[in-house]
């Protein structure tokens, strides 16, 4: 098969080119969703009452949960293409993909049953109230509806960005944003629906964005095909997706419970104040945040393309790249908390006080070490993209769960409440450490000069010949 021009361009062009033609529409992209969940919020407001905010609130994190089973399938996919594309494997590639679908709609519609099963029991467990429950089991009804679409039209689009077409990969996401925008007002105020109708205009573009992205894998644009035949259950291809997709997804479980701990520990040791502290200092890092997560979906087709062709010069060129921008980045934001916090908290609230104050505090503790959040993020995320699952998982993992969790629990008995604030800088210095120390071991082990016919991932134990 002769290479398709996407996979031509990541093999031969300017590695800084190539990583800003990945890293727009992947903020793009980001910044769509971020629009998506925030317009749902202000109709809801406008066109319902506040209860039914404080209802879609309880929603909100399960959606997260559930979309961290979209990110198992499609980060997992999405880099074992990438790994197969630069290894020429293009049959390979069309079997990881059909078996994304398959992995993607089955794990889509398990959560589906389970979510009717247990509806009004984790909602209650998730926060809902007698007045609230009523809101958030009318929204999460129909949401359940759409699972399985929202799986697997998120997984697949993974892989459009993966196969080398990142702005279709974009405009998928920003055509279904923009569906759910315009839908949203008509339901909840034209047809007067209200939660009902916001629940109605999330799936419907769930479902646009599910059938956009079967069309892409029909069409000529894309370098995976999707192949009827393939779209069957094959062990070894579904391990193959889940052990290098389980990084992302433990690190989004993980963050779910932590955020649920924290708040608990900021009720019991600073009241309502800390948690709408926390809730602002959240808001401003969630931008710098994103822009790092969108130079790391970047470089993930270009690393591991690259990786999988044996090309070790253009992957430490597009990593150490990415690093620099990472931290500029972070640095810039840094400087910002350090100098004017009270300037940016009082964008969010500038009449209470005591909030503001709380803010100022909380900003400059929580953002102490944000310079070194940057390489960590890339250094980490480097070894999913190269496929080294069992390491990125423990990376993944290490901030969250190992390091942050305990902190939180720990350093407030003696510190009270600055003691939650102190464990996230504190966390971010040993993860960073950590990471530092297993990426450098590494990235010494890419040669540039003698690049590997078969590069050591730990796919290859499984034979070739059963994709």
């Amino acid at each position: 098969m002769k290479d398709p021009h996407q996979v031509r361009d990541l093999e031969h062009a300017k590695i800084g080119k190539l990583m800003w033609s990945y890293f727009l529409p992947a903020f793009a992209g980001m910044l769509a969703n971020s629009l998506y969940n925030i317009v749902d919020r202000i109709y809801i407001g406008q066109g319902v009452d506040a209860l039914a905010i404080a209802g879609l609130s309880v929603v909100f994190p399960l959606m997260i949960v559930i979309m961290a089973f979209g990110m198992l399938v499609g980060m997992g996919s999405a880099v074992r293409i990438s790994l197969s594309l630069g290894e020429k494997e293009y049959d390979r590639a069309n079997r990881i993909l059909g078996n994304a679908l398959f992995l993607s709609l089955t794990i889509g519609f398990a959560l589906m049953i389970i979510g009717f099963l247990v509806r009004d029991r984790i909602l209650l467990i998730f926060g809902a109230g007698p007045e609230t429950l009523r809101y958030a089991s009318e929204y999460f009804n129909i949401i359940l509806v759409g699972i399985p679409f929202a799986m697997a039209g998120y997984s697949l689009n993974n892989i459009i960005r993966a196969e080398g077409n990142p702005k279709t990969s974009m405009i998928s996401i920003m055509i279904s944003a923009g569906v759910n925008i315009i839908l949203d007002p008509i339901l909840i105020f034209g047809f007067d629906m209200g939660v009902k109708g916001a629940a109605y205009a999330t799936i419907f573009s769930q479902l646009v964005l599910f059938v956009w992205v079967l069309f892409h894998f029909r069409g000529k644009k894309c370098v995976a095909r999707l192949v009827t035949p393939y779209i069957r259950p094959d062990p070894y291809i579904i391990k193959y997706i889940i052990s290098i997709g389980f990084a992302p997804f433990s690190m989004h479980a993980a963050a779910s419970v932590v955020t649920a701990i924290m708040n608990s520990q900021f009720i019991k040791y600073g009241g309502d104040i800390a948690v709408g502290a926390i809730g602002i200092v959240n808001s401003v890092t969630i931008m710098l945040v994103m822009t790092i997560i969108s130079i790391n979906m970047a470089i993930q087709p270009i690393v591991g393309f690259n990786y999988g062709a044996g090309l070790y010069c253009r992957v430490k060129e597009a990593v150490m790249l990415a690093i620099k921008y990472a931290t500029i980045i972070a640095t810039g934001g840094w400087l910002i908390c350090m100098l004017i916090p009270g300037a940016v908290i009082s964008v969010f609230n500038a009449d209470n006080m005591e909030l503001r104050e709380a803010g100022i505090m909380g900003l400059r503790i929580y953002c102490a070490v944000l310079p070194v959040v940057g390489y960590q993020i890339i250094a980490s995320s480097y070894f999913q993209a190269i496929g080294k699952a069992k390491l990125a998982t423990m990376l993944s993992m290490l901030r969250q769960i190992i390091v942050l969790l305990p902190l939180i629990i720990i350093l407030p008995n003696f510190l009270g409440l600055e003691g939650v604030w102190i464990a996230n800088p504190v966390s971010d210095i040993i993860a960073a450490v950590v990471s530092f120390i297993f990426f450098r071991r590494e990235f010494k082990k890419l040669i540039c000069e003698t690049p590997l016919e078969e590069p050591a991932t730990e796919t290859l134990s499984v034979p070739a010949a059963t994709y």
